[in-house]
Order: structure tokens, then sequence, then C-alpha cells
């Protein structure tokens, strides 16, 4: 049961109905056995970046797609009701070419087409142990050297870490507290930068997240992006849209939640009917629908603000809110609506509950959404 779409132009039709192909034959048949064994799907990057969906919402001429967030977003939704870590990936890895995208100067800038045509995987590293969401409290140094600088310290629940073949680096390059911070382009393999073992999750398995260690590794000063010292707006402009990512990516989760408990309901029979009829497991089900429907509404609210070059920060923490509280409700009440089986691992939505949960912690906790939120109606209030 797809999601009814209505969308700004026939290209973005083609590509919605090139990316349900692409799902249906290439993801669905390796998403459970990679999420079970814990794979690293890097083949289906490749694949996703030889289609074109690598670099969606980035301009034509430097290897992207050309098209709105608007579009792009729904095109990751409908990757995530499948298969969510490949969905996160994508939401990371775009997200990781953004610093570069709007910060580097015309020489860095002759790296995007590579970078967005899926032969290089991207990954963010900003957390560290001590700083998740105070992105400020940055301890990992970069001391500048002549023609490098030198980087020592530890990024810690770095998607993509040690798969990645480069990582957008927030270091601190002074104490001057948020103003301190720089942010640079490196190497996925480089001498001085090793990586932790793999963390042991609970779901998005087949992501892997693991922490970069740097131990006096050597960054040529001709990788900084932007100015010294402007790492933390360059940080805090591109959370915004990647909180729309992981957004849209829970709006997708959800959906395919709800499309695995309405197709169980209406073939399972219980006193000679299905489940579907009968009126406490409809109204649950239809409360399932209208939360992913709402869900979708917030986020293409704020990606079509995006679009148009309006304020979009305080909807896109609206969006991110949303669409994981909705995720997590609907996949615990699918797994409700298949009983015994759902609680099971010969069905998918015990682990679409798994991988729901952590949309409600990274990009910003849904707590931190909230100060964010909050914050916005204060100033709005105050001018």
């Amino acid at each position: 049961m797809p999601a009814e779409r209505m969308l700004p132009t026939p290209e973005a039709e083609d590509l919605i109905a090139l990316t349900r192909e692409l799902v249906r034959k290439e993801l669905v048949p390796r998403a459970a056995p990679a999420e079970e064994a814990a794979d690293f799907p890097r083949e289906v990057f490749r694949l996703l970046g030889r289609a074109g969906l690598l670099g969606l919402p980035y301009p034509e001429q430097d290897g992207g797609g050309g098209q709105p967030y608007e579009v792009y977003l729904q095109v990751l939704e409908e990757i995530a009701s499948v298969w969510a870590s490949v969905a996160v990936g994508v939401s990371v890895h775009t997200l990781s070419c953004y610093p570069l995208a709007a910060f580097g100067s015309a020489g860095q800038r002759e790296r995007l087409p590579e970078m967005l045509g899926g032969e290089l995987l991207g990954g963010y590293a900003l957390s560290e142990a001590q700083a998740g969401s105070d992105a400020g409290a940055l301890t990992t140094r970069a001391t500048a050297e002549g023609e490098h600088y030198r980087v020592n310290g530890t990024k810690m629940w770095i998607t993509h870490g040690g798969e990645a073949d480069f990582y957008v680096l927030f270091a601190r390059t002074s104490d001057d507290g948020g103003r301190g911070i720089s942010c640079f382009l490196t190497d996925g393999r480089m001498d001085g930068l090793s990586f932790g073992a793999p963390e042991r999750k609970m779901g998005l398995t087949g992501s892997t997240t693991a922490q970069l260690v740097f131990d006096d590794a050597r960054v040529p000063a001709a990788r900084r992006l932007g100015t010294e010292g402007q790492g933390f707006p360059i940080a805090l402009s591109a959370l915004d849209s990647g909180r729309l990512g992981i957004a849209a990516c829970a709006v997708g989760l959800a959906q395919g939640a709800l499309d695995h408990a309405v197709s169980y309901a209406a073939q399972r029979e219980q006193f000679g009917r299905p489940i579907i009829a009968n009126q406490g497991l409809s109204f649950l089900l239809a409360d399932m629908a209208a939360a992913v429907e709402s869900a979708r509404a917030t986020y293409l609210e704020a990606a079509r603000r995006k679009d148009r070059g309006l304020p979009f920060g305080r909807q896109a923490s609206i969006a991110k809110l949303v669409a994981t509280d909705a995720a997590m409700k609907v996949t615990v009440d699918a797994v409700q609506v298949l009983g015994g089986y759902g609680y099971t691992r010969d069905f998918p939505v015990e682990r679409y509950m798994r991988e729901a949960k952590v949309m409600q912690i990274f990009e910003g906790t849904n707590q931190i959404q909230r100060m964010v939120i909050g914050r916005h109606l204060a100033k709005d209030a105050a001018s």
C-alpha cells in the first residue's frame, strides 16, 4: 500500500517510481538478512549513487540531482519504508556533503561530483562523549602547524564510522567556546585515524556506528571549510536539514509498519472473518494511518519552507519531534496488531519497532527539539 503523494513535477513522479522499483528489486530481498547479520551494505549505496539518489538536493552542476527538498525527502521516505539503515545512511551522506557545498571554496567544491555520485560515502563527525546536543562543548582539538592541522580527540556515535570515504570533522581550534570550532573535510583513511569497535545497538544493525579516534592526525589546512572558528554556525545550519532527513526516515519506517499491519489484518481470520473487520482493531489501524499522514504533512511543510528560502528551523524541529514520536507509537501498535507473530523475527515489524526508538534520539533528542521549539516561540514573542 504505497503512500499517496502529490508531487510537484512529472520528473519527481518518475523519480519516486524509480525509487520504488529499486526498493522492490534491490532492497527488499537484502534488508532482513543484512540486518540479521549486521552487515554494512556498502554496495547498496553505490547502487543508489549510480541511480542518482545520493545527491538529490544539490545542484546539477555540482553532480547532484537538482531536486527540491520536498522531493528528496519523499525519496528518503520510500527507502526507509523497507530499510531504515540505508535511508539513515543516505540522510547522513547528504548531510555530510552540505558543508562543502555551502561553505567550500571553488577549488574545494571540485570534489563534490565524486561525493554526490555515490562512489564516495560520507560521515558527519560532530558528537563526542560529553558533547552530543551541546556541540559547543567539543574537546577534539585541531592545532595549526604550518600547512596542516594536527588533530587529537575522539568522536562518538559516528554513522558510517570506519566505513566512510570522507568525514566532515568539527574540532576546536581555540578555547573561545562555540566560536572556537572549525570544520574540516578529512579522508576516511589517514595516518593517525583509527576506529573503535562498532557499537552493539538495539536496531539499525546494518548501519555501522563507531568511534573515530584522532591521534596526531594531520589534516591539510586546505581542507578547512569556511574560516577558522566558523564551524559552529556550519554545524547548526546543517542540523536543521538533517532533522528533516530523520523525520522523513521516521515517516517511512512508520508507513512500512502500517503497511505490514494492514496486510496482516486483512488476511488473518478469527471467528470467521478478517480481523480488520473488528472495530477495535480497525480503530487502532485508523489511528496509525492518521499518525503517519499527519507526520508526513508536517515534514513536507518544513521542506517547502526550506525550498522557498523561508526560515524553517522551528518547523524542522517540530517535524523531527512529531515524526519520530509517531514512528515509535505506530511501530509498537503494528507489533500489537500481529500479536505473537509480531514479536517474532519472521515478520519485520519487531525490527521496525527497535529501529524507531533511535529516531527519537539522534539528530538531537526529542527533549532537545522541544527546547529548540520553545526558544523559537520565546524569541518570536519578544520581537
